[in-house]
C-alpha cells in the first residue's frame, strides 16, 4: 500500500515542470503528507487545474464516511471491478502530485521496521493514478475525497514491500484522464514505474507521526 508520501517542491516549479494550470486551493510544501489530510489532485487534462481533495475515497452511495479511513488505496487490478472504486474508476480518474512516498521494512527479521523514502533519481516531481468521489453531507454541501491506485511493486521496490503506488510519467498521466479512453487501454497505464529511474534511502522514523511534517523527516539516516 502507498500510506504516506511527499510534495515537497514550491509550487510554481511544480506548475512548470509537470504543465499544470493554477492550483485553486492555496498549497504548501509537505514532507509527510498521510490518510485523511487534502492533498493535491488534478481531475481533467483541459484546464490542468489543482485542487484538494482529502485523501481516503467515501464512495458516492456510502453511509458512513469514516469509510474513508479505509480506502486510501485501491489495487489497480480490480478497481474497475469493485463496487467501491468501479463508477471513479469509469468516470472519475486523478492524477495526485507527488515528489516521493514512504515504505517501511524491517532490515533484520523481527527487528523493528526502517521508513524509506522512494523518489526519482533526478527529483522531479511525478503523479499517482489516483479516483475521486463526491459524497452528498446530509446537512447539505459535498465531501471530496480521492484514492491512490497501486500495483505490483518493481525491482527497487520490491525488496522493501510487496505494492507500490501507480507512478504515472510525462507520456502516460494525460492518457489516464481522457474521458473516452478505454478500459483496457486504461489498465495497460496502471504498471509498475521502470526501477531505473527510482532511488531510494532510509528517513528518521520521526516520519511515523504525522505531527512530523518538516524537512529533516525526509533526510538520510545512518543504519
Amino acid at each position: 500500500m502507498c500510506g504516506r508520501f511527499t510534495i515537497t517542491l514550491d509550487p510554481g516549479e511544480i506548475q512548470e515542470l509537470l504543465n499544470l494550470g493554477p492550483f485553486v486551493h492555496i498549497h504548501q510544501p509537505r514532507y509527510n503528507v498521510a490518510p485523511s489530510q487534502p492533498i493535491p489532485i488534478v481531475k481533467d487534462n483541459v484546464t490542468k487545474s489543482i485542487e484538494l481533495y482529502k485523501w481516503g475515497l467515501v464512495p458516492f452511495w456510502a453511509k458512513d464516511p469514516n469509510i474513508g479511513y479505509k480506502m486510501i488505496n485501491a489495487r489497480s487490478e480490480t478497481a474497475h471491478k469493485k463496487p467501491s472504486f468501479r463508477a471513479a474508476f469509469k468516470h472519475r480518474r486523478c492524477l495526485i502530485l507527488a515528489d516521493g512516498f514512504f515504505e517501511w521494512h524491517a532490515d533484520i527479521k523481527g527487528g523493528p521496521k526502517t521508513p524509506y523514502l522512494f523518489k526519482l533519481q533526478n527529483n522531479l516531481p511525478f503523479t499517482f493514478a489516483g479516483l475521486y468521489e463526491h459524497w452528498p453531507i446530509p446537512s447539505g454541501g459535498e465531501l471530496h475525497t480521492c484514492t491512490i491506485l497501486t500495483c505490483q511493486p518493481n525491482e527497487l521496490v520490491s525488496g522493501y514491500h510487496n505494492r507500490m503506488p501507480v507512478m504515472l510519467g510525462d507520456d502516460s498521466r494525460w492518457s489516464w484522464l481522457n474521458p473516452t479512453a478505454k478500459e483496457g487501454d486504461l489498465l495497460a497505464l496502471l504498471g509498475p514505474y521502470p526501477a531505473d529511474e527510482m532511488t531510494c534511502y532510509p528517513v528518521s522514523r520521526a516520519i511515523n507521526s504525522p505531527k512530523n511534517d518538516q524537512p529533516e523527516v525526509i533526510k538520510p539516516v545512518e543504519q
